[in-house]
């Protein structure tokens, strides 16, 4: 195996976001050399890491020769430039994900066909090259209302997707490709953590449930275990699994699922990367999903998944009416209610549902930590100066 402590060997990671930071903490904690790159002067990264550049995470050139410095690439959000990563996979360098992986995700319409192909459920849809192709659709009645619209590409936190329900509805819509997605009734919003090493090793983390917030199309709890029956846990976990076998991902897979009004489960979509439904592990697990993702890529024993309390993670995002330098009102009146962590990610300046932070509550009781969890929500509040 090689040297990775307090050695010369270095693992680079594209992108330096609130996800890298909290990486960053585990490879501390191991004394591995990181390399950051990420397009902002003011990446929450930069204070953490041995070396960080500034650089379009889009440019063929800036990745490949970032990626080159490096003994293990790996990445923390997925727009980063493909063709890069597989050029310096034809030249030996270990890219974790692979950029084959990342291939069949980056892209939604891509990945809706993947799950096609592989016979995973997922909701039925349509892919279109262009707005104007959607439209004509609609026109020709080859897409009725309702349904969900996707960008394809570069959405994030809930932006790039909207519930279409009238045709006015399409008008603010952005052009460029997208999906359109059969609107399926469900009981929950779930999702599963797969992990795997070069290895092959794999193992699931328990079930997470999500509360959505309903204007912001974001999380705004996420509570693990999930309040379900076992059989549609073990289902669950089982589907992700498979997921994770027909990407053939290396790394942390978030697989985010439907439980449908008949305890099916369908796949919504996949992030490759450490991702919001495991921010609870950082208190709640024997192993994080930070420290198992340093694990996988470089193909150290797999840690224990399982949970060690219940978990609930809310996200902090910026206040409505709030943009400018920020300020975290009553942090120490949520500081001081038993079992809750707040992490605060180093953006410097908020804006309307930016996320800032989270707060973690464990308990051994899951409705008491919910409890709590209204309580912080209710209680801190990102603002501006």
């Amino acid at each position: 195996m090689a040297n990775y402590f307090s050695s010369n060997f270095t693992l680079g990671i594209l992108g330096g976001g609130q996800l890298g930071k909290m990486m960053l903490y585990e490879t501390r904690k191991f004394d591995i050399t990181t390399h950051v790159i990420d397009p902002s002067a003011e990446a929450p990264s930069r204070i953490s890491c041995d070396y960080f550049e500034q650089g379009d995470l889009m440019d063929f050139d800036t990745v490949y020769n970032f990626g080159k410095n490096v003994d293990v690439l790996t990445f923390e959000i997925e727009g980063v430039n493909i063709e890069a990563l597989a050029k310096l996979e034809s030249e030996g360098k270990k890219v974790y994900p692979s950029s084959e992986t990342l291939k069949n995700i980056q892209d939604k319409g891509v990945q809706k066909n993947f799950y096609k192909h592989h016979k995973i459920p997922t909701a039925p849809f349509l892919v279109f090259k262009t707005k104007d192709d959607l439209t004509e659709a609609i026109v020709r009645k080859e897409l009725t209302l309702p349904f969900v619209w996707k960008s394809c590409t570069g959405g994030y936190d809930g932006n790039g997707v909207s519930v279409i329900r009238t045709e006015e509805d399409i008008i603010p819509l952005a052009e460029g490709s997208c999906i359109a997605e059969k609107l399926i009734p469900f009981k929950n919003e779930l999702a599963v953590i797969v992990v795997r090493n070069p290895s092959g090793d794999v193992k699931t983390y328990p079930v997470v449930e999500m509360e959505f917030h309903p204007e912001a199309n974001q999380v705004e709890y996420v509570i693990c275990p999930a309040r379900i029956d076992d059989k549609v846990a073990k289902n669950a976990r089982d589907i992700a699994v498979k997921v994770s076998e027909a990407f053939k991902h290396v790394g942390l897979l978030a697989v985010e699922m439907f439980q449908t009004e008949d305890d099916e489960i369908i796949v919504n979509e996949v992030a490759p990367r450490p991702h919001n439904s495991g921010h609870y592990s950082i208190e709640g697990s024997y192993t994080n999903q930070f420290e198992q993702q340093i694990r996988a890529i470089l193909d150290l024993p797999l840690g224990n998944t399982d949970s060690k309390v219940g978990g609930i993670m809310v996200n902090l995002v910026g206040a409505e009416g709030h943009t400018g330098e920020v300020v975290y009102k009553n942090i120490e009146k949520i500081m001081a209610m038993d079992g809750v962590t707040p992490h605060i990610y180093g953006k410097k300046q908020t804006r309307p549902f930016r996320k800032m932070g989270h707060v973690t509550i464990v308990n051994e009781d899951i409705d008491k930590a919910r409890e709590i969890a209204e309580e912080v929500k209710n209680s801190i509040k990102v603002i501006s100066k």
